[in-house]
């Protein structure tokens, strides 16, 4: 493959996840953003039950115990969400978590104020403050979260997260809707994404966490060729969420969001030595 060639190809597959992204952005933010103004009989009414709750597949990961117990959804949430979450699984454990990589749109926004971050910091010192044993617990935190979600709301039967979601905080601001804790939670972590990127994502998102199990065995799995690895480290510095991919034979680390930067379509020199394929030991 030639060198044009291959810089045609990092501009094709950067643009189709960027384009991925903003659609799905846009297309949430015109939901929620009509969802209120149903309420005063401004927007579009065939759209008027298409909630945020509707569009959330981890709201259907929340209601698994209520609904495989009484047989109902947990408060506000749509069977929509339950066919969302299955969709999600399904996709997990073929490519990954690529709803985190390419879909989620509070996981989108983090990435692109990190591109400031990182015109800020320069590539080399962006998404490195925090020292790297501190941070490898750090990312753990996100498994105690998703325990502490999934308890509450099987014993309360609400919706409790919602208070503390950045997510539902960032698509809700201008509501009466949104906890105080959430606006907090949501600026620290947009202030802190030009810090370290996905912030959130890495150390706090509950379905980043159910996602992130599926690196363990899903299908399509990121290799890298030892044999002509350049060992020049740019699949590690462009890693949004820090793995050394440089380091491994499977990429195979719980906190992979499958956004394939790392790969040689997108980064790494060296043609054929990082690529996205299926099985590997």
């Amino acid at each position: 493959m030639s060198l044009k060639t291959i810089q045609r190809t990092f501009r094709r597959r950067i643009w189709l996840r960027t384009i991925v992204q903003i659609f799905f952005f846009a297309l949430v933010a015109f939901i929620s953003i009509n969802h209120t103004l149903v309420v005063s009989g401004k927007g579009i009414p065939l759209l008027s039950s298409a909630s945020l709750h509707a569009l959330c597949p981890f709201g259907g990961v929340v209601s698994i115990y209520q609904f495989a117990t009484v047989g109902t959804f947990v408060q506000k949430i749509h069977a929509s969400s339950f066919i969302l979450m299955i969709i999600g699984f399904i996709l997990a454990i073929l490519f990954g978590p690529v709803f985190c990589g390419w879909v989620c749109p509070f996981g989108s926004i983090q990435e692109w104020l990190g591109g400031i971050g990182r015109k800020l910091f320069k590539k080399r010192r962006y998404n490195h403050f925090i020292p790297s044993k501190i941070d490898y617990y750090l990312r753990y935190l996100r498994y105690f979260v998703l325990a502490w979600v999934l308890y509450m709301t099987a014993v309360t039967g609400k919706l409790i997260f919602q208070e503390y979601d950045p997510y539902y905080a960032l698509f809700n601001f201008w509501t009466s809707e949104v906890a105080l804790i959430g606006l907090i939670i949501l600026s620290l972590t947009l202030i802190g994404s030009l810090f370290v990127e996905r912030p959130w994502c890495k150390y706090a998102c509950p379905y980043g966490a159910v996602l992130g199990i599926t690196n363990l065995f899903r299908v399509f799995r990121i290799r890298r060729t030892a044999a002509t690895c350049k060992l020049d480290g740019a699949c590690d510095i462009y890693c949004p969420m820090n793995i050394p991919v440089s380091q491994k034979t499977v990429v195979r680390d719980h906190q992979c969001i499958s956004c394939l930067e790392c790969t040689s379509e997108a980064r790494c020199p060296a043609a054929g030595t990082v690529e996205f394929v299926a099985g590997g030991k």
